[in-house]
């Protein structure tokens, strides 16, 4: 496709024709020559957010839905609007572009949110495509929820697997014939992809008396536990043995060399709450899987957090996805 912004013709046909436009609280959608939209929150707090995708090739749709809200979820908020960004390379296509409009409708959809905005443009920059979005939401509390307010005595709970959002991407780069998975194992690998939303299980816990949340990004689990207990100021002791991870996950991260505990990972939530066991029966009530794996100590301890056999985490570097 040629360099530069679509022409109104494509932009509408390929992506803003798709768009569905269901919540009461936008009150300007996006159309062709308007540049801005405008959302009306009843309860006067709005919760935003923003990121990137960067290195997924496929799924890329859905990882930037989700990746946005799920960072809403974990502050308890509900998912209004998507301000979304394309930058695509020239060697895009027309069928390309639309099929990545069809995935971003359908899990905005899947979310309960609208896509309100954003911006595409063919350019050099970029030899593959490039997503960000800004999410706008509103709590369904009275507070917000942040990974600020875990509490020493809190049980530490962690939602789904360990390196689920991973181990799609390492899947996806699989030489042929490398015989890591068998073909059934690979549509398995891949069918985590529709678990990378945590909106459903954030908005739960929030409803449920959860004291903090955090979602689980880059650095992976015990990324996500040092950056909670450092949010805090409290120390967190767990049991790595009791983090969830899958086995095809660990069959991947075996080939290529890296720690499932340090990978990418969203759709997994970490939570914290003063009664564990009771939210993680609750969550399963719901169809969401969680288990508890530590509990919160020490006060004053921010980013102390330790296995209970004295191992220390360090604090996240690069995630292991980039060492593949």
């Amino acid at each position: 496709m040629r360099i530069g912004k679509l022409t109104n013709e494509q932009l509408d046909r390929l992506i803003l024709s798709k768009l569905r436009h269901t919540r009461s609280e936008v009150i300007c959608a996006p159309s062709v020559g308007v540049d801005c939209t405008a959302v009306a929150l009843e309860k006067g707090l709005a919760v935003l957010s923003c990121d990137p995708i960067t290195a997924a090739e496929t799924g890329i749709g859905r990882l930037t839905v989700n990746v946005s809200c799920n960072d809403a979820a974990a502050s308890g908020a509900e998912p209004i609007g998507l301000m979304i960004t394309f930058l695509l390379p020239p060697s895009v296509t027309e069928e390309e572009v639309g099929a990545l409009a069809d995935e971003l409708v359908a899990a905005a959809h899947a979310a309960g949110a609208d896509i309100i905005g954003g911006h595409t443009e063919i350019t050099p920059a970029v030899n593959r495509i490039v997503t960000c979005a800004t999410v706008i939401a509103q709590p369904v509390g009275e507070t917000l929820i942040t990974p600020k307010g875990m509490r020493a005595g809190d049980d530490v709970i962690v939602t789904k697997h360990a390196g689920l959002e991973g181990a799609v991407i390492l899947a996806d780069k699989l030489p042929k014939g490398a015989g890591v998975l068998t073909e059934a194992e690979l549509a398995q690998v891949r069918s985590f992809a529709s678990l990378t939303t945590v909106v459903k299980e954030g908005l739960y816990a929030a409803r449920h008396g959860v004291h903090a949340m955090h979602d689980v990004t880059e650095g992976g689990i015990l990324g996500a536990l040092w950056e909670m207990s450092a949010a805090s100021e409290c120390g967190i002791e767990f049991d790595i043995e009791r983090i969830p991870v899958h086995p095809l996950t660990l069959k991947l991260s075996a080939y290529y060399g890296i720690d499932p505990y340090k990978l990418i990972s969203s759709g997994s939530m970490l939570m914290s709450a003063e009664n564990g066991g009771e939210l993680v029966r609750g969550l399963s009530s719901i169809g969401i899987e969680a288990a508890v794996i530590g509990r919160a100590v020490r006060p004053g301890c921010g980013g102390h957090v330790f296995t209970r056999d004295g191992l220390e985490v360090t604090p996240p570097e690069a995630d292991e996805i980039y060492k593949a």
